[in-house]
This record gives C-alpha cells, structure tokens and sequence, in this order.
C-alpha cells in the first residue's frame, strides 16, 4: 500500500507532497523513500534500526506508537493513509481522527474493533474516513463518487461484498495440511503476509463485511458476500428500486489509493483501462461457510457486537501468527478464534476505546492459552 501511494502521489506533484513517511523495521527501505520524496517527518517503529536513518535532512519522530501517533495527528499534514497491519494502528488512527484529518483507512482492523465508535467519533471532531480497501472503496464510490460528498442514500437494499477467493476456494480435500507459502500464494493481489493469509481463510472478508456495516450504517442482512474470482468486480450496491451501481476495474491497489487521497475530486488515470472483451468471464458464487468457518465466525461477530468483533480480530492476529510460525495447522486458525469467543462474557453494548483495547488484551491472552492446548 506505501509503495502504491508512493507511486501515485509521484504522479501528482503538483497537487500531493508527501509530509511523513512511517514504517515497521524495513530502514533501508524507508530510507531509500524518504532520499527519493523528502518527507518532513520520518519514523522507524523498531527502535533497533534506527540507525539506518542516520544524516537523513528531515526530522526523525520517536520509534514505536508515541511517532506513529505524532505523525498521524501532526499539524501540517491533511491526509493520513494508514495501512498498519492489525491492531497496533488503532492508536494512530484514533489520534488522526481526533485531529480531524482525512483518513485514508487501509487498515481495517481498528474499524472491526470499534467502526461505529471511530464513526462517531469522526463526525464530531470533523474528520473524514476513506476506505482504500479495494471493496469498502468500490462501495464508497458508488455511494459517494458523483454526489459532491453529500452522503450515502438512504435507499440502500442491499450491498454485494466480493471476494476473490484467496488460495484455496477452488482447492478440493481437506485443508489442514496447507502450507504457509500455499497460503501466500493469493491468485490476484500481492499484499502483505497477514491479510494473504486472511484472504486464505476469508477471514479478511468477514473483517470488511463488519468494516462497511460501522462505516455505513447498515445491518448485518444488508450484506451479501459474493466470491468473484476475477477481482474485477470490486462490490456493487442495490438500490430500493432495484438498480445495481458497481465499481469495476482492474486489480490494482493505486486506483482506489488514488481516490481517497484526492476525494471529491478523481486524479489522473494510473491504472491500465479495463479491457472486458479480454476479460471474457465474470464469474460468482455463493460462499462455503462451512469449508471456511473463519467467514462464520465473522458473521457470528458481527451479529453478536458489542466488543465480540473486537475478540474476533485480536485473536485471529494470534492465530495467524502462530500458524506462520509453524505452531498450527491452516485450519487451527478457525478454532483458535472460536475458542476465545465462546470464553468472551463482555457487554452487548458498544464499549469505549480504552474498553476496546482491555477487550483486544484479554482476547489475546485467551487466545494464546487456547493456541497452546492444540
């Protein structure tokens, strides 16, 4: 997502500069960035490579939350595009909507946590989230992407949640002896390890199917997941009278980065035109709750709420980290989610943030606990 943002605000000199560059522990990587864009700002979250930046002509920010918080809510900036993996970009996206800026959220965790209460939130400071996930994008677009900015309908019936797939959708047989490098082997998009492994199980679609219930006000029967191998259809939404708008374009992250960093107004094209005639086939289905009960454990959060989704991504970081370190097996992810929720005894009312982040603690332990009894 930095590298797609990079490219595309390179596009635009003329209307986008970056103010702040922040990554995890690539300081090669940041650094060869930073000599190429000249940011004002730049933080390294491990602290042990920090060294790396060393003679860079721009201010260095504290490693770890305390720069990433800074960064996010810092004066001179007006967007914050945020592609934090997990729950650790809870902190900074709270800080950025708290100054009001204009996120753009590729980071969807935070919304599975607490999406009603970071809306909310938004309205009243006078911020602005953008999804930038390709499929809470095509949403946004064809809510919002030729009204001004006014607002969603209120005539929304339905809204048609595509999936890929991930790595294993048309894989016949069991599933538990899948690879982790299986499992990164996503047919469409190249993303970071995390999100490829929860394309996999199609966790990351339950996560977007409660992203867009918080960032649109609807209910959980208003959404319908569609697996579209194709990835070309990136969602569509149905109307009281039964019209479908779709957002349709090839599979590429700068369009949808494009469109959040410029919202209202869209850029210049960065990505191939849609060919449909070489496209040929568009192709849905239905998906298998059963074969993939990481998707039903999602619905069960999102039905559930309260802090129950909060539980649900909390213990599924723990879950994935522990399957790609070998621990457990694909489908120990599955019941190392299930077991935390069936422990959960939290409030049916919506928590506060602090409450949120207790909620993710305890997940996290309880998760642990029951990883290490599989």
């Amino acid at each position: 997502i930095g590298e797609s943002a990079l490219r595309v605000i390179a596009a635009s000199p003329k209307r986008l500069r970056v103010a702040g560059l922040a990554a995890r522990a690539n300081a090669a990587a940041l650094r060869r960035q930073a000599l190429r864009h000249r940011p004002d700002m730049v933080c390294l979250f491990e602290r042990e490579s920090a060294g790396a930046l060393d003679g860079l002509r721009c201010r260095r920010l504290a490693p770890g939350l305390e720069g990433l918080v800074e960064l996010a809510s810092h004066p001179d900036v007006d967007v914050v595009l945020t592609s934090l993996v997990g729950g650790i970009g809870f902190a900074p996206l709270l800080a950025a909507v708290r100054a009001g800026k204009t996120v753009a959220l590729a980071n969807k965790e935070p919304m599975v946590m607490a999406g009603r209460q970071f809306m909310a939130e938004a309205r009243r400071r006078g911020a602005r989230i953008i999804p930038v996930d390709s499929e809470p994008s095509a949403i946004f677009q064809c809510l919002h992407g030729g009204d001004g900015g006014r607002g969603a309908p209120r005539d929304i019936r339905r809204v048609l949640l595509t999936a890929s797939g991930g790595a294993f959708y048309k894989r016949r047989g069991r599933l538990d002896g899948v690879t982790v490098a299986q499992a990164l082997r996503h047919p469409t998009w190249r993303m970071g390890p995390k999100i490829t492994i929860d394309c996999a199980t199609l966790m990351n679609k339950g996560f977007e199917a409660i992203e867009i219930m918080a960032m649109f006000g609807l209910e959980r029967s208003a959404v319908e997941i569609v697996i579209h191998p194709q990835s070309i259809v990136h969602s569509a939404v149905e109307f009281s009278d039964g019209s479908v708008l779709a957002q349709l374009s090839p599979p590429d992250m700068r369009l949808p980065i494009q469109f959040a960093l410029n919202y209202p107004e869209r850029g210049r094209r960065v990505v191939e035109r849609l060919d449909l005639a070489r496209a040929a086939r568009l192709c849905f289905a239905k998906p298998d709750f059963r074969r993939f009960p990481c998707l039903e454990l999602a619905r069960r959060a999102a039905e559930a709420g309260g802090g129950m989704p909060a539980v649900l991504n909390a213990a599924d970081e723990v879950a994935v980290a522990g399957f790609m370190a070998g621990r457990l097996r694909f489908t120990d992810i599955a019941r190392v989610v299930e077991r935390a929720m069936d422990a959960y005894r939290g409030a049916r009312g919506l928590p506060g943030f602090s409450e949120v982040l207790e909620i993710d603690a305890w997940a996290r332990r309880r998760a642990e606990e029951a990883a290490n009894r599989i």
